[in-house]
């Protein structure tokens, strides 16, 4: 009983040691090769982003939830987009005051 459990233990040990042999040799299978460091998949429009743009983001899993630097980029787009808006309304409206104000 020994010498069968002895076998299967070493049988157990040789196949972890060519599992790990062949992964190293063969990889993980992947079509595509791995991005480059600190770049990122996530994709936005230069300008002009819309809802749709922002529900069609996806980001990056890690092992303790999504890729901080990939939800920063985002973040700080959205913010440049949203004071650009903003900036254009507040121009639109000051030429609209000065138009009432001024009608010639």
């Amino acid at each position: 009983m020994t010498m069968v459990l002895l076998y299967v233990v070493v049988l157990i040990l040789i196949a972890i040691v060519l599992f790990g042999v062949a992964s190293v040799v063969f990889g993980r299978g992947e079509q595509l090769p791995p991005l480059p460091r600190a770049t990122t998949a996530t994709v936005l429009p230069a300008s002009g982003v819309t809802g749709a743009d922002v529900e069609a983001l996806r980001f990056t899993q890690t092992a303790r939830g999504y890729k901080t630097s990939e939800v920063d980029w985002v973040l700080d787009r959205l913010g440049q987009e949203l004071d650009s808006l903003r900036a254009e309304v507040d121009m639109l409206r000051g030429q609209e005051r000065s138009a009432v104000d001024d009608p010639r």
